[in-house]
């Protein structure tokens, strides 16, 4: 009888300390992972206006962005970088800024309803890269990211297709936390954007040539 109570108290010490070990595991698993928010505010570009209707249409993966950086040895989650948000925030700003009026479509079957629109625009990422000073050794946290820009008429038909890219830095030592320098070099690469398109857009080979064909150059 001693002896099985011996066997059982080892038993519930042994599953104890397996608990606890899962326990531990799963809170060093979630305490490892870190998810950065990109927040930042983008001025509205002083450019002259063209006299067009606009629609836009944001694929899931601008409005939904989310990138995740793996640790290089464990391969577990690291960083979890939301910046959706901040994307349409950051086209929100620019598009009336270059267009006369905009019209925020949820699908291409809304098209239909608004037969005031002159064409379509619909942004979309393509890539998103992140440096790390900790991985890529210099001084800096970067990102950089590749945007797939589509422009198409009511009708459906193609205007434009073409590839813009962003790139933001922020020196690692102005910034106490990673979440912090993160945030910074995505909100400066979202402003390089943002100053490429409002300025560059109507030079699109393709776009200029709309432009001229319809008498709005």
């Amino acid at each position: 009888m001693i002896g099985s109570m011996h066997n059982l108290k080892q038993m519930f010490s042994g599953f104890r300390s397996a608990t606890l070990l899962v326990l531990c595991c799963a809170l060093f698993s979630c305490a490892s992972t870190s998810m950065i928010t990109i927040e930042g505010s983008y001025p509205a570009p002083l450019v002259n206006q063209l006299p067009l209707t606009l629609g836009v249409i944001y694929d899931d993966s601008l409005s939904a962005h989310s990138f995740t950086e793996f640790d290089e040895y464990s391969g577990e989650e690291q960083y979890i970088i939301n910046s959706g948000a901040s994307q349409m925030t950051l086209f929100n700003t620019i598009l009336p800024a270059v267009f006369s009026e905009v019209i925020y479509l949820d699908s291409a079957d809304e098209i239909a309803s608004y037969p005031e629109l002159d064409m379509i625009f619909e942004p979309a990422i393509d890539d998103f890269q992140i440096g790390l000073p900790q991985k890529t050794r210099l001084d800096v946290y970067e990102i950089w990211v590749k945007y797939n820009m589509r422009l198409f008429s009511p009708d459906g038909s193609s205007i434009a297709d073409w590839v813009m890219t962003a790139y933001g830095k922020s020196p690692q030592s102005t910034f106490g936390s990673v979440d912090a320098g993160v945030n910074d070099a995505a909100v400066e690469a979202f402003r390089d954007l943002a100053a490429s398109f409002s300025l560059g857009f109507a030079s699109i080979p393709e776009v200029n040539n709309w432009l001229q064909m319809n008498n709005v150059l």
